[in-house]
């Protein structure tokens, strides 16, 4: 994935943005450029090979959920202690929350996000999320779970 592939868009201006993973120190320096503060990894660390140290630069946590390829089904639970990792993370300053690719998980998390703290609707936070990071595109397992937070 080269630097024209990795995206990172802002939800939030200056607190919350969404992206692709990053892989390389360009990213990184991208990231910083941006005024990101903090970074929250939802992919594993077997899903995205690289050897950057996000922990030297940013204030960094790795929460992983689970997407399509996994088999397994999203939890409230998780997708609660993912948004208590975020509030967290943003005491640090504006965060970019990433999986892989930008289209289930990190979207997700982004949508539960606006859901709770700005209290949009459902509809209105995957509405907002398709226009901030076009690709977006969480499963319908996914929405229903988001439905329950």
């Amino acid at each position: 994935m080269g630097l024209s592939k990795f995206k990172i868009n802002w939800v939030l201006n200056e607190e919350l943005a969404v992206g692709t993973a990053p892989q390389k120190q360009k990213h990184l320096e991208k990231l910083a450029d941006e005024g990101i503060k903090a970074i929250l990894s939802l992919c594993g660390e077997n899903e995205v090979k690289n050897d950057l140290n996000l922990d030297e630069f940013f204030d960094h946590k790795r929460y992983v959920l689970p997407d399509h390829k996994t088999g397994k089904i999203l939890t409230c639970i998780e997708l609660n202690e993912s948004l208590e990792i975020l509030r967290n993370l943003l005491k640090s300053g504006p965060v970019f929350v990433h999986c892989y690719a930008a289209v289930e998980r990190s979207p997700l998390v982004c949508m539960a996000w606006l859901m709770k703290e700005h209290h949009l609707t459902l509809q209105q936070s995957l509405d907002y999320l398709m226009q901030s990071n076009p690709g977006t595109n969480p499963l319908p397992g996914q929405l229903r779970v988001l439905k329950e937070i």
